[in-house]
């Protein structure tokens, strides 16, 4: 411990140092003003978040919870960082996507991205992706040597990787200079598609790298379990089964346990969920390290990780969005000390990004290694009681995960009997929940929509696998809703419409109005708010005028509800409104109303049975 000489500076010295129980007092007074009389841990507790994996982060984290000794940088438990220098002598490697099937557009990106900031290519083969004979055109005039080549093949890893190492061998490139990552993943083939792989055939070909010093063979690739819906200690659980199932095949085929361990990078999500990102990937580290000590290596134990920004969180509404959702992610990886980041365009989710969506996920990287210097300081999160307490508790929940998995036989035997898609399928119900009670947000689709936004358009990518495990995307109950929303603009040349009934002065109104109107936009449906405010007088000509498709909604305080709410729903009801919501909670002018929207509401449900009442097809 360095003690620090006293320089006459020492602040809060004259001071008493502030409790624990202190701070909890101030909490219950803050609490019961606002009509909570809760007192001790319980006040805590009423601040404190619920994650997935039964997880709680809890408002206040102090010295002594820390987590046990998480040792040094590049030592075990590795997980300060799997190398000693951590990303502060250039970096993280800046891995750029480049999917299509033609190898001279593949190559032509290829060169724009090395030129301009990326430092290692990740190129889809075989069924999604480049034929394995036209990786020779993609990859000309890149210098192999230089830059780092990672392979998506699928099914055909076999075929790919001998064609880039046939590569290497025919561009004269030293075994020593060539760093690649073959990407074979049977487990995860299996997982996207069903179809089962031999894994003796990958430690085969991890067997033939031998020359190769700087070539990892197999990938464990935890995307397929995240975009099928799963929590961060689920991916954690998963790709650690499938870690060990590939050593047990890589040993069983003659390599060292040392050796095998070296054959291995993982791939992990990172999400806009920064902190929960940063301790999954400190987590996978001291995890892989556990598997490493107990087969006996504990030297080797230091996972190489590639981080990808998650696919889940693009939206396809409002995509500029992405960019920012992408910048927090590639932030927590870098934090977090993955060694290679990969951040998806913005326009991921709309077919093959163009060259504008490619420069800014590159330049993602650069700024927050260049300019704002985070690759400087090795594991910038550690230290932070939150940060480590979350990291152990993940860890700890990851590895009950992965025994459950051993337990089942195995990461292939869990696979095929259902035991991991029941698992997600569980997981992602629990969240489809949150995202459409708009407990979970998502900025652009169900909160602060713009239905007049002009539809950004992409060149068709190639399809993704499927047959195994689902893709789920956070959007996609909202985007189903918005296409009905589209389909019949496209059939009637204007989208469904509801009359927001505004009540008393805007100061009245306004919180609810807007509530109401983010609400039914998000659906696709265009909130009339004009006149501003409408009385009993006046509410049957204002509906009449707005062109509502028989749905209105009433929006103001509850004292106004109780003196005008069932004066006015008469009115609107007189001019056509077959249903009249209120903005507010149920029982609020219960004989005047019909339905209710309301903070917490199942927004999924109400806009879909607002869509059938107004004949919008599905």
């Amino acid at each position: 411990m360095t003690v620090l000489p006293d320089d006459g500076l020492s602040l809060a010295a004259e001071f008493p140092d502030a409790t624990h129980e202190q701070w909890q007092r101030l909490v219950e007074g803050v609490l019961r003003k606002s009509g909570k009389e809760v007192s001790g841990e319980a006040a805590e507790d009423a601040l404190s978040t619920k994650l997935e994996d039964g997880l709680t982060t809890r408002p206040l984290y102090t010295a002594p919870e820390t987590s046990p000794d998480t040792g040094f940088p590049g030592f075990a438990p590795f997980v300060r960082g799997g190398r000693a220098e951590g990303n502060a002598a250039s970096g993280w490697d800046v891995r750029q996507r480049i999917a299509g099937t033609d190898p001279v557009r593949v190559n032509k990106a290829a060169l724009a991205d090395l030129e301009n900031g990326t430092t290692s290519l990740w190129l889809a083969v075989g069924d999604a992706g480049l034929p394995a004979e036209g990786l020779g055109r993609a990859l000309e005039g890149v210098y192999l040597d230089l830059a780092p080549v990672s392979l998506d093949a699928g099914a055909q890893y076999a075929e790919a990787s001998r064609a880039l190492l046939a590569l290497y061998a025919e561009r004269a490139v030293a075994p020593e200079a060539a760093h690649a990552s073959l990407g074979a993943d049977p487990l995860g083939h299996e997982a996207r598609t069903g179809e089962a792989l031999d894994l003796a055939d990958a430690a085969a070909l991890a067997a033939e790298t031998a020359a190769w010093p700087h070539v990892r063979t197999l990938t464990v690739d935890a995307l397929p379990y995240h975009e099928a819906g799963g929590s961060a200690a689920e991916e954690l659980g998963l790709s650690l089964a499938t870690g060990v199932a590939y050593l047990r095949a890589l040993t069983d085929a003659g390599l060292t346990a040392e050796a095998a361990f070296g054959e291995l990078e993982f791939r992990y999500a990172a999400t806009a969920d920064q902190f929960l990102t940063i301790a999954k990937l400190r987590a996978a580290r001291r995890l892989w390290a556990r598997v490493a000590e107990a087969c006996g290596t504990p030297g080797a134990g230091a996972q190489r990780q590639h981080a990808v920004t998650s696919p889940v969180m693009m939206t396809r509404r409002d995509p500029w969005v992405n960019m920012l959702r992408t910048t927090v992610a590639c932030m927590a990886a870098g934090v977090g000390g993955a060694d290679a980041v990969t951040v998806l365009p913005f326009d991921q989710e709309l077919g093959l990004p163009d060259a504008f969506a490619r420069r800014i996920s590159r330049n993602t990287s650069t700024i927050l290694v260049e300019e704002s210097h985070l690759a400087r300081v090795i594991d910038p999160a550690g230290g932070s009681y939150y940060v480590e307490q979350l990291t152990e508790e993940l860890a700890e929940a990851a590895w009950e995960f992965f025994q459950t998995i051993e337990k089942a036989g195995g990461q292939a035997a869990a696979l095929r009997s259902g035991l991991v898609a029941e698992r997600l399928a569980d997981t992602w119900a629990v969240r489809s929940k949150k995202l459409a009670t708009r407990r979970e947000p998502i900025t652009g689709v169900s909160e602060f929509p713009l239905l007049s936004e002009k539809p950004v358009v992409r060149e068709p990518a190639p399809a993704p696998l499927t047959g195994g495990l689902p893709r789920v995307r956070r959007d996609e109950a909202y985007e189903a809703l918005r296409a009905r929303s589209d389909a019949h603009l496209a059939a009637t040349g204007a989208r469904p419409t509801v009359f927001l009934a505004a009540l008393g002065p805007a100061a009245a109104h306004t919180g609810r109005a807007t509530f109401a109107s983010n609400l039914f936009q998000a659906g696709g449906i265009t909130p009339v708010h004009d006149p501003v405010s409408v009385t009993p007088e006046t509410a049957a000509a204002a509906y009449a005028a707005s062109g509502a498709d028989g749905m209105a909604v009433l929006c103001s305080s509850d004292a106004l509800y109780e003196e005008q709410a069932e004066a006015v729903a008469a009115a609107l009801r007189s001019a056509g409104a077959t249903t009249v919501f209120l903005a507010g909670k149920p029982g609020t002018a219960a004989a005047a109303v019909d339905e209710y929207v309301f903070a917490g509401c199942d927004a999924v449900a109400v806009l879909s049975s607002v869509l059938d009442r107004m004949g919008v097809s599905s």
